[in-house]
């Protein structure tokens, strides 16, 4: 039951996280959302490879959602009740479920992401796309000098206000199981579109 009712209030600071872009865009607020990793025209580096193998093995499990539900990730629905994010001329992201317990840890865990991504099928399935990782700012920078960083790649981080009211956090999104022409660790994917 505490898990159950963790991951409802947590799951709040990863909704920021992927509606910030899309509120800032509908609402005109200043909100600072940035990428600060440098992209590959090449392909993905042998860095890059290491991560997403690493990525792939801590969800393996998880092509299942009933498997991610029975440990511990519940169903992200944002303040209008959409549960597959997306924003219209740049891409989406998906569905996500997401384990509160872990968003309400300050620490990076690479084989623990806060969040397990997946894309609607045409026949109305969930398939297993990406991971995200997610920190609240003010948790992570009371003991770092630095923003949080996985495979070489550093977070983005959501400015308040946002949205949700919420603190700003850090992000990062991994596409381990699904293709994503913008990049393997960018937020937004423009081949998943929601229904």
């Amino acid at each position: 039951m505490r898990r159950a009712a963790a991951a409802g209030a947590l799951a709040l600071v990863l909704g920021g996280t992927i509606a910030t872009a899309a509120s800032a865009q509908s609402t005109g607020s200043a909100q600072l959302q940035t990428h600060r990793h440098s992209h590959s025209t090449g392909g993905p580096t042998a860095r890059d490879q290491i991560g997403l193998a690493v990525v792939r093995a801590a969800t393996a499990a998880y092509h299942d959602v009933r498997i991610a539900q029975a440990n511990g990730y519940a169903i992200l629905a944002d303040t209008a009740g959409k549960t597959c994010i997306d924003q219209p001329g740049v891409g989406g992201m998906g569905v996500h479920y997401v384990d509160g317990d872990l968003v309400g840890d300050p620490a990076i865990n690479a084989r623990q992401p806060e969040a397990v991504v997946y894309r609607p099928t045409a026949s109305g399935r969930l398939r297993l796309a990406a991971a995200e990782y997610v920190v609240i700012k003010s948790a992570w920078d009371a003991d770092h000098a630095a923003p949080p960083s996985l495979f070489g790649h550093e977070f983005m981080v959501t400015d308040a206000p946002n949205r949700y009211g919420l603190p700003a956090f850090y992000s990062l999104h991994v596409w381990a199981w699904d293709h994503n022409p913008a990049g393997p660790f960018e937020m937004w994917n423009p081949d998943v579109v929601c229904p």
